[in-house]
């Protein structure tokens, strides 16, 4: 099935622009699958043909019920079955199978996961943590306050760009799944942030022929894990218990902004989710913020 898997792979790069990470979350996921189905079903025939017939309804359920086994999540359980589905839709609309089989299939239910966020007090010793006295200092406390002032995923933020950032207008631009744009507004402490360390970064032998942001010790983009990694120190440094990522600050980017008044289409631009539903988790995390505040103010409670 490997060429099958190869096509829709390139389909999804060339004529749907889906991020790489989706990208490559599908092709392991499918990989997987395929090895399942070939152990499972030895008499496949080798022509194209036999190999797509592997992808029946029988072959497919058995599989979900093989990662139940492995102690898979029924997230990401649900994972794999959305790849394999959007494998056969894709294989479907090129002709290569009459009928999509996983259309009568439900995935794993997950339950509704509402996102850990920080409360305000974390997020400021969060963002105060880096060393301002050193280059790299100067860097990181930049990214965190950009991070939290425009909700940014951590791809969006290590790609940053020198001219995404418009210090000006107070307003940044970031490259989101889909190569899809958007613009996002600034706060002023952390355009202020960002002119910090500037200085710093003009002084790096890399500055003169680089457009990246935010550079390595290596003038290069740095790696979500490193950045992942300087986060989680941060974190212990401030002294907060809780499990810090980078993901983390988003959710408490949008959460905040609920709890303070922001309407659910702003902050769905603002995140640069495609559909509304994505951002309405945060609006429970907000609910139960004020349960909180209800209980702890009103006299009856």
């Amino acid at each position: 099935m490997d060429r099958w898997i190869d096509a829709f792979l390139h389909h999804l790069r060339l004529e749907r622009g889906r991020a790489e990470n989706t990208i490559r979350a599908y092709g392991h996921d499918l990989v997987k699958f395929a090895a399942f189905a070939a152990e499972h079903d030895a008499s496949i025939d080798p022509d194209a043909e036999g190999e797509l017939a592997a992808l029946r309804p029988e072959v497919i359920s058995a599989f979900m019920v093989e990662l139940g086994r492995e102690g898979l999540s029924a997230r990401s359980a649900a994972r794999h079955l959305t790849a394999i589905r959007v494998f056969c839709r894709f294989l479907v609309n090129e002709g290569h199978l009459p009928t999509n089989p996983t259309s009568l299939m439900v995935g794993p239910q997950a339950g509704e996961h509402l996102p850990d966020v920080l409360d305000a007090d974390e997020v400021v010793r969060l963002l105060e943590a880096p060393d301002v006295t050193t280059a790299r200092g100067r860097r990181d406390r930049a990214m965190l306050f950009v991070m939290y002032s425009a909700g940014l995923r951590v791809s969006e933020l290590v790609n940053l760009r020198t001219a995404d950032l418009n210090r000006r207008r107070g307003v940044l631009r970031a490259l989101g799944k889909g190569n899809k744009r958007r613009l996002i507004p600034l706060s002023e402490r952390a355009i202020d942030e960002v002119e910090a360390y500037l200085p710093h970064r003009a002084q790096h032998p890399a500055s003169a022929h680089s457009s990246i942001l935010f550079l390595s010790p290596r003038g290069k983009a740095l790696s979500r894990q490193a950045f992942f990694n300087a986060v989680k120190r941060y974190a212990v440094g401030a002294g907060i218990t809780k499990n810090v990522s980078p993901h983390k600050l988003r959710h408490s980017f949008a959460t905040h902004l609920l709890e303070g008044g922001a309407d659910l289409r702003s902050v769905q631009a603002m995140l640069g989710h495609a559909d509304i539903a994505t951002t309405e988790v945060y609006t429970h995390v907000a609910k139960e913020h004020l349960r909180e505040v209800y209980d702890r103010a009103h006299p009856r409670a």
